[in-house]
């Protein structure tokens, strides 16, 4: 099912699952991404339930869904977690990771049991342990959503960055990892990032907290993981981008 390892040292090892194999009209392409350590699985940003079909095939060729003991959501949108009910079945030993600013919200995707619910507070968390490994829960916030969070695997050095880092590449070009020079992947990141991003002020502080890691990598929700240094240089042009509220006046018009 076309999936890739980003990161195998023979005990812990790092999915990006399938994509889809043909674009459909009005549709982004999503990635979602799976942490496998000892046979448990940790599963980020799993999807609505218009993917949910071939996320499960591809979750199933690497490891049983049952032995998925976390779900993490980035933040709220239906392309991220509209499929949350289906998960919840079939991972049933899962809990799922969220910001605390969406719980009240998710009855209304049918998601009635607290009991597995970790609600993630605003400034995030360091070192929370799972099976043999542990994970950093990375601030976000209005990156784009009000509460938006990042996953740092300290042993891969991979970042996942939900809708940071997003390109939007011509699906004839799409690539799933990104080594070339940035220059060339800018134009299919920036008009995103100036819509979809609050402001600067929130740009540099994101760039500030994730600067404190040793990135190796930076995987995104949609687009091509940015390998290398085209990581490093995607953190500089991020952190002085106009966007949002810095350049209101061109979303309103005249």
């Amino acid at each position: 099912m076309n999936s890739i390892c980003l990161y195998d040292d023979g005990k812990h090892k790092y999915y990006l699952l399938g994509w889809e194999e043909t674009e459909e009209p009005n549709m982004v392409p999503t990635n979602q991404y799976l942490i496998v350590h000892d046979n448990k699985g940790f599963l980020l940003d799993p999807g609505g339930a218009h993917v949910f079909p071939r996320v499960l095939a591809n979750v199933s060729e690497i490891i049983a869904p049952e032995n998925i003991e976390g779900i993490f959501y980035s933040h709220q949108d239906p392309d991220v977690s509209s499929g949350i009910t289906m998960w919840l079945t079939i991972a049933s030993r899962a809990k799922i990771y969220i910001s605390e600013l969406w719980i009240r919200f998710l009855p209304h995707f049918g998601v009635f049991d607290k009991n597995r619910i970790v609600g993630l507070k605003d400034r995030g968390e360091k070192g929370v342990r799972f099976s043999g490994y542990t994970l950093d829960f990375v601030p976000a916030h209005f990156l784009h959503a009000p509460g938006h969070f990042n996953v740092y695997d300290p042993i891969s050095k991979i970042l996942f960055s939900g809708d940071i880092g997003v390109s939007l590449l011509p699906f004839s070009q799409r690539v799933q990892v990104y080594e070339g020079d940035f220059k060339n992947l800018v134009s299919a990141m920036e008009g995103f990032h100036k819509r979809y991003m609050s402001s600067n002020a929130a740009c540099k502080i994101w760039v500030d907290r994730v600067s404190e890691y040793e990135i190796d990598m930076i995987a995104p929700q949609h687009g091509a993981v940015l390998k290398g240094s085209v990581a490093k240089e995607f953190l500089n042009w991020f952190k002085t981008l106009k966007c949002g509220s810095d350049i209101i006046e061109q979303f309103y018009g005249r």
